[in-house]
């Protein structure tokens, strides 16, 4: 349901930028795209931690101006259910709706269309982020797999799956977890090594979601570009930050970081 309100009120709202004579009329569109689509994350994501740095802040308040009844303040977390993949989702959304105002696509005239970009399921619970302008013109080229396709995405599946449930969920279970769960029990080396390994873990874990991502999509016949390129082999953190995730770096940076004047 939030996937389908956040995709009807994006849709709506590309259709009225695109429509708008007033380049103001477009960034209060914009503005309210963000507010729908960043307020609804925030909600499902931040509330328990908004409540309770307000708990805390209260308490401390208290404290200094020796008011006991901000001193007393209880924090009862809300449980809030956290929906599957709302980030990749909501962050795909704002590249559609930004991407319009900034005049590099223009918007899909058919509901159902943007639903499926919003949808396509193989990237929709661990990314990678698709942008609108690499994904939508894939949408009305007539599918295709060639041999050479299927076995790139069956190898990139197959390397996924073993990255995610060999690798990843082996090293967690029987040796990152049991070392962070009671690290005083462990050497100073063994606590070393798990900490290299929760770095390996992490990295197959992602990177894992991610193959199978792109090979799953590139048997339905879209090209999704890599999102880990061996980022443990860079030379300097701003490297790092390029090879890592690559799809949520650069959408930080081209979305948020120019936008906001860097």
């Amino acid at each position: 349901m939030l996937l389908l309100v956040t995709a009807s009120s994006d849709f709506l709202i590309g259709q009225f930028i695109d429509t708008s004579n007033s380049r103001l009329q477009k960034k209060c569109w914009v503005t309210l795209s963000l507010l729908v689509n960043l307020g609804m994350l925030g909600y499902f994501k931040y509330t328990n931690l908004i409540l309770s740095l307000l708990s805390q802040s209260g308490r401390h308040l208290g404290v200094f101006f020796g008011i006991k009844r901000l001193q007393e303040i209880p924090f009862e977390r809300v449980d809030i259910f956290l929906p599957v993949g709302i980030s990749f989702f909501t962050f795909q959304s704002l590249s559609y709706i930004i991407d319009i105002y900034r005049g590099r696509i223009t918007p899909l005239h058919r509901w159902v269309d943007y639903v499926f970009y919003v949808s396509f399921f193989p990237q929709l619970v661990a990314g990678p982020i698709v942008r609108a302008r690499d994904f939508i013109p894939q949408m009305y080229k007539e599918p295709t797999l060639s041999r050479s396709h299927f076995g790139e995405g069956l190898f990139l599946i197959v390397c996924g799956l073993f990255k995610k449930a060999v690798i990843s969920d082996y090293i967690g279970v029987n040796f990152v977890d049991r070392i962070f769960d009671a690290p005083l029990l462990y050497s100073g080396v063994e606590n070393l090594m798990g900490i290299y390994g929760y770095a390996l873990q992490i990295y197959c874990d992602f990177s894992g979601y991610s193959d199978m991502a792109i090979g799953l999509a590139l048997w339905l016949g879209f090209r999704f570009n890599i999102n880990f390129d061996s980022p443990y082999q860079s030379a300097t953190i701003t490297e790092f930050w390029r090879r890592w995730h690559t799809s949520l770096s650069s959408w930080l940076k081209d979305y948020l970081y120019i936008s906001l004047g860097g």
